[in-house]
């Protein structure tokens, strides 16, 4: 599977891009580096920025939402049709879990894809890689502006935009041209690390309740934990979503989501390094509420 190169600062971009053809400006995203390749046998294999996940029980929970979803939504077939063979070709994206920004995660798709590369064609230029995106049933990462002078392009005076996935400015935004050219432009309040280690402690000590507002600590004791994120309502919501895709609303398939959606919005919290809580009670606990959901349902 192929890798994905380091993107620069603006400060650091590569010579030419700014000073020559047209630029596609995306919306830099606040979540973790993911890639898969499709093997013959139909498997999807994943990795972040510097490993692949050859046991898919190691993949990290934070992932776990964005590769369910690529798993239903890849529509592998559309994929064998475009490429002679569909193990040369690497989609590169954002698994869209909570680090800095609390993103509205009901219409935060799971995974935002942003390059395809080829090992024929290399990097696909960013209008290629959108077509693609959709034809595989992907959404592409939002695209801020398209086909920009590079001359006409200031990054000293570039106001950073409102973010398509919640009510607030973007992370910043991707620079790319059709060479393959690439740099980041970070808005200054998240101008730090995107991606800090999942069991990273908080600065503040305080964390969002579900709804996203601030509020104290969370319970080191996993059936307090249990209760303040593994709702009725969190319950309700993944329900529906089964019984809008025709899917039953089994136990497991209503535990499974619950368990990644709470991940991917809190996995920070759960396991901040001061007050870790033990994480077999913590599901141990969110699995009795899936059952007694069902039961009164």
């Amino acid at each position: 599977m192929h890798t994905y190169p380091s993107v620069p600062h603006v400060e650091n971009a590569p010579d030419g891009l700014l000073e020559e053809g047209h630029l596609w400006l995306l919306e830099h995203v606040d979540g973790a580096h993911l890639r898969f390749q499709l093997r013959d046998s139909g498997a999807i294999r994943f990795g972040d920025r510097n490993r692949v996940y050859q046991d898919p029980a190691d993949i990290p929970a934070p992932y776990r939402h964005a590769v369910r979803h690529v798993r239903e939504r890849l529509d592998r077939d559309a994929l064998r049709e475009a490429v002679g063979n569909v193990e040369d070709v690497t989609v590169f994206g954002e698994a869209t879990h909570r680090h800095a920004i609390d993103y509205d995660w009901e219409r935060t798709p799971s995974f935002l894809g942003f390059d395809v590369r080829s090992a024929s064609a290399g990097f696909l230029p960013p209008d290629a890689v959108e077509r693609v995106l959709e034809a595989l049933d992907l959404v592409p990462v939002h695209a801020v502006d398209r086909e920009v002078r590079a001359r006409d392009f200031d990054p000293d005076s570039y106001p950073i935009p409102e973010s398509a996935y919640y009510d607030g400015p973007a992370a910043g935004v991707v620079i790319r041209d059709k060479a393959g050219r690439r740099a980041v432009l970070p808005h200054p309040e998240f101008s730090g690390d995107a991606e800090p280690p999942f069991a990273a402690a908080s600065e503040s000590g305080s964390t969002p309740t579900e709804s996203g507002a601030a509020s104290t600590s969370v319970p080191v004791d996993a059936h307090a934990a249990a209760d303040r994120y593994a709702t009725r309502a969190r319950f309700e919501r993944v329900a529906t979503r089964l019984e809008e895709a025709g899917r039953p609303v089994t136990f497991d398939a209503l535990y499974d989501r619950v368990l990644e959606a709470i991940a991917r919005e809190h996995h920070d919290r759960l396991h901040d390094g001061r007050q870790a809580i033990d994480m077999d009670d913590f599901r141990a606990a969110v699995a009795a509420r899936t059952r007694r959901f069902l039961d009164d349902r």
